[in-house]
């Protein structure tokens, strides 16, 4: 294999993380902008998703009927680390709600200025 086939997912992950940076700097429209850091941080909870991941490793619950004798046997090497997938799952659900806020905000602005184009705004600002 190649080193691009083999890095394919992560070849990917920065062309996502390209397209949203972007999105968020070039684009004067603010639902846009909006749109580029929601595929920016889409990009880095993939990313991290899937650096959590470990070719043949098992889920880190013990089965039942396991007492405290076989905690010593229980190797952490062979166990999926939950920590990234907890941390992404709470990155998602706070991105969800700043998006909310965003578009609530970017909507004000729209009834205020009657535009949501930045250049637009910042002109109607310094004139008033």
């Amino acid at each position: 294999m190649s080193v691009i086939e083999h890095n394919f997912i992560y070849l990917f992950f920065v062309v996502l993380l390209m397209i949203g940076l972007y999105g968020a700097i070039a684009k004067v429209n603010l639902v846009k902008k909006l749109f580029g850091l929601t595929i920016f941080q889409t990009a880095i909870i993939l990313f991290y998703v899937s650096i959590g991941q470990k070719k043949g490793a098992a889920i880190p619950i013990l089965e039942v009927g396991h007492g405290h004798q076989a905690l010593p046997d229980v190797v952490a090497a062979h166990y999926i680390n939950p920590l990234p997938h907890v941390l992404m799952l709470t990155a998602i659900v706070v991105g969800v709600a700043t998006v909310g806020v965003a578009l609530a905000v970017i909507q004000r602005l729209y009834a205020e200025y009657g535009t949501v184009e930045e250049d637009e705004i910042l002109e109607k600002i310094v004139r008033s």
